[in-house]
């Protein structure tokens, strides 16, 4: 049986940042300052607050975050796990090595999803190569077809910002959800578009653009050493030199009062932003300890934003076009 991430409560848990550092040679990939106790409580209080998505990746700490997972969560049916394959990696060196999509690596991989998560199957496995070629993710998911029947997965997705990649597969019968980047500043319309033609639901990742729509980093606070924020790549687009960017802080302010009406705090808002563009919308919040995870998941008790808050937002703040699609 397939699970309904559109049944779901409407806020889960994104899990980069508990599995810790790893790297792509002398490049950090992962997140600073995470540590296995205050992970693990925060799971515990995401769950205590309602959420029951949890988005991991095998590669996020190189296994690490799907075994903590699987610590707090291994007896508790109700957890939706949602985890990603396609980058290969040395779990002793901590070290990505490379993207694969061969049958061997892909069978394995699931193999040891399920290990680490002590779970006889993954709820929904997500490719995880955002702009892999079309033709290229054919057998990929043929792949994926055989897993569900195995009983190893109980369906598939991609995590992509490509909104042709997301039409050329969706009507599949075991396609049931789409990742993609979107917040405040990016609203992903194109792909929005897509997604909500197939009532697919959209796992919505960096849904406070890594950590700037929480606030934390609105005095010019830096990243700690080996975070992924810390690198000056294009993909991303919220950092540079490791402190938030100047004209993301200006936007912020020009929309905080509104955003954080009713009550909300800058995160919750930022949070009920999404909610409200759409009923496919689940943001995937990352968080470190229970003290955020618990802040993400009130988001929940104030609900969508109001209609007239949400064009009073577009008003105000100054978001540039869409453009080409490209991996985010």
């Amino acid at each position: 049986m397939k699970t309904d991430l559109l049944k779901a409560p409407r806020m889960g848990m994104g899990c980069w940042a508990i599995g810790g550092p790893f790297w792509n040679g002398e490049i950090p990939v992962g997140w600073a300052g995470a540590n296995d106790q205050d992970s693990r409580a925060a799971i515990e209080a995401a769950w205590s607050c309602g959420v029951r998505a949890f988005d991991t990746s095998a590669v996020y700490g190189t296994g690490h975050s799907e075994e903590l997972l699987g610590e707090v969560l291994w007896n508790r049916p109700d957890a939706i796990i949602v985890s990603k394959f396609g980058h290969s990696f040395d779990a002793a060196t901590r070290q990505m090595t490379g993207p694969k999509t061969d049958p061997a690596y892909i069978q394995g991989s699931i193999e040891e999803s399920r290990s680490r998560l002590r779970r006889d199957r993954v709820d929904v496995m997500l490719l995880h190569l955002n702009d892999l070629p079309i033709d290229e993710a054919v057998a990929v998911f043929d792949v994926l077809d055989e897993e569900v029947e195995r009983g190893h997965i109980g369906s598939y997705g991609w995590s992509t910002d490509f909104p042709a990649s997301l039409d050329a597969f969706a009507n599949r019968e075991n396609f049931t959800a789409v990742q993609h980047s979107m917040n405040l500043f990016f609203d992903a319309p194109s792909l929005s578009r897509v997604a909500q033609s197939h009532n697919l639901p959209q796992l919505i990742r960096s849904p406070l653009a890594m950590g700037i729509l929480s606030g934390k980093y609105s005095d010019g606070q830096s990243v700690g050493n080996g975070d992924v924020r810390g690198n000056n790549d294009d993909w991303s687009g919220y950092f540079h030199d490791g402190r938030a960017k100047e004209e993301l802080l200006a936007k912020v302010s020009a929309v905080r009062e509104l955003i954080t009406s009713g009550g909300r705090t800058l995160t919750q808002g930022a949070l009920c932003w999404l909610v409200a563009k759409s009923p496919n919308t689940l943001p995937i919040p990352g968080a470190k300890t229970a003290a955020q995870a618990e802040e993400n998941a009130s988001a929940l008790q104030f609900g969508p934003l109001a209609p007239d808050i949400m064009q009073e937002i577009e008003a105000v703040l100054d978001r540039p076009p869409e453009g080409e699609p490209r991996a985010r």
